[in-house]
């Protein structure tokens, strides 16, 4: 099983390349950068932590890096650590200029580029980028559909009910399609997965045997289908490794938390790494 980190990578914290060696340094296989393009100033849509009213967002939500900018910065002062996205708003961005930008992180990175995928839930947000709430889901296929499209051909054209254009010619081309992970916990996340994903990446918001069950589900449909998919957790705990382990999942994020002061952020790193199997720890021994 891998280990890596996610984070909201802030202007007032740790930088993207100090942060981005670091992680490789200490032995993770992956750094994964949250998204928000921005946070409303009004909002009514609840934060999706349980409360029924809107609550005050955490400072680092409205401070955060681009994420395919600061990974492109990463992938150009690491070697061996994947990079992706936890998650990527896709439907707030148009598809043809997001493709661009994914491939062009790509061939930075040397093919470590990988995608993980959401809807998004600030109602207000979505409104300030044109985009209707209704059908979040149905919105977010069409545009990952419209993704690999143009990462695949030499001529692409869509024409769907949410994206449409006629053909067109865009390079670069990512080293190779680069994965696309489905984020989401719902009781249709997994056939989200199977039609447009190449892994999944819920939350740790099961028992660890009813993540079991599900991953278990997840990958004898892929079988029965003739594939494999990955499934990473977002914001696992380092004291359920071996139940996640046990689980099927093959990687898990761990969250970093918020810090202004970058050697508290590197304190947490280590605090992290101390917590993984040996072999783990060791760079040459995680791959890439």
């Amino acid at each position: 099983m891998e280990h890596g980190i996610v984070t909201f990578l802030t202007d007032y914290g740790i930088p993207p390349v100090q942060l981005g060696r670091a992680v490789e340094e200490r032995g993770f296989d992956a750094l994964f950068l949250t998204e928000h393009t921005h946070i409303p100033a009004s909002r009514l849509t609840p934060w999706p932590v349980g409360a029924a009213e809107p609550q005050p967002l955490p400072r680092h939500y409205a401070h955060t890096f681009d994420p395919l900018a600061a990974l492109a910065a990463i992938a150009a002062t690491t070697h061996r650590v994947r990079l992706g996205t936890g998650v990527l708003l896709v439907n707030q961005h148009h598809p043809i200029t997001l493709a661009k930008q994914v491939a062009s992180v790509d061939r930075i990175s040397g093919g470590r580029l990988e995608l993980g995928v959401g809807p998004g839930w600030n109602v207000e947000e979505m409104a300030n980028h044109g985009v209707d709430p209704a059908r979040p889901l149905a919105r977010m296929l069409e545009h990952v559909a419209a993704l690999r499209r143009i990462w695949s051909e030499d001529e692409p054209e869509f024409h769907g009910e949410f994206v449409d254009f006629d053909p067109i010619w865009s390079w670069p081309k990512p080293v190779r399609q680069p994965p696309v992970l489905i984020a989401g916990v719902g009781p249709t996340v997994l056939d989200r997965v199977l039609s447009h994903g190449d892994g999944w990446l819920p939350l740790p918001l099961f028992t660890p045997e009813r993540l079991g069950e599900r991953v278990t589900e997840l990958r004898a449909r892929a079988a029965d289908a003739g594939r494999t998919v990955n499934v990473t957790l977002y914001g696992g705990s380092p004291d359920a490794l071996d139940a996640y382990r046990e689980a099927g999942v093959d990687r898990v994020l761990f969250e970093l938390p918020d810090h202004e002061n970058p050697d508290d952020a590197l304190r947490a790193l280590d605090r992290l790494a101390g917590r993984l199997p040996a072999a783990a720890t060791v760079p040459a021994a995680a791959g890439g």
